[in-house]
């Protein structure tokens, strides 16, 4: 079975993807200095992470909401606070500079690697898990098949996204330049009109 409203799932996670966050960055960096070979190996990192921090928070939080499933409504609220967060961050935060002059030899664990910790560290990827998926699971029917569509559908459009970055980069690089704001505003919006959709659902 699919999960709920997965729909709406796959719109959110685009729009976050097309987004220039730091793994993107790092991408588009990565692909300008070392080509795009080497940017496979940091996407592999990337989603690497992602699939162990989706595993530890959804195994952790699923017998949890099948025994209290009230407090899905109090994750609810908490999933739209955190969107409209993101869409703040994304919206004031600075575009960095995407070309690093100093370029050295990496081994192609290295690129692993670095997109593994990049994913790892983040504060938004262990938040937009246990945020986000459980207001798009079942958890009166089997919550595992409804998880491994969600997490798979995620990191087969993560890698995708950032494979698509590096391909794009050096095109991308000068129309980013020019035009610094313009993703950054776009994914504000759509981020709020999301989590407008999300307040206003009697599904979740």
């Amino acid at each position: 079975m699919l999960p709920l409203n997965y729909l709406l799932f796959l719109q959110i996670i685009i729009f976050l993807f097309i987004t220039p966050g730091t793994p993107r960055m790092v991408i588009i960096s990565y692909s300008m200095n070392y080509g795009i070979q080497k940017c496979i190996w940091t996407a592999l990192g990337d989603i690497s992470a992602n699939f162990i921090q989706a595993i530890l928070v959804i195994f952790f939080i699923g017998t949890f909401f099948s025994d209290y499933p009230e407090f899905l409504n109090t994750i609810k609220w908490l999933g739209v606070a955190y969107l409209l967060y993101l869409a703040y961050d994304i919206y004031t935060s600075v575009p960095k500079n995407l070309i690093k002059k100093n370029i050295r030899i990496k081994s192609f664990f290295s690129f692993y690697r670095d997109g593994f910790l990049v994913a790892a560290t983040s504060p938004k990827a262990w938040m937009f898990f246990p945020f986000i998926f459980p207001q798009f699971i079942d958890f009166n029917q089997n919550f595992i098949i409804q998880f491994m569509i969600l997490i798979f559908t995620y990191i087969i459009l993560d890698f995708l996204s950032l494979v698509g970055y590096a391909l794009l980069a050096q095109k991308l690089i000068i129309w980013l330049k020019a035009n610094p704001k313009v993703i950054n505003k776009i994914s504000t919006a759509v981020l709020i009109f999301i989590a407008l959709l999300i307040s206003i659902s009697n599904n979740f």
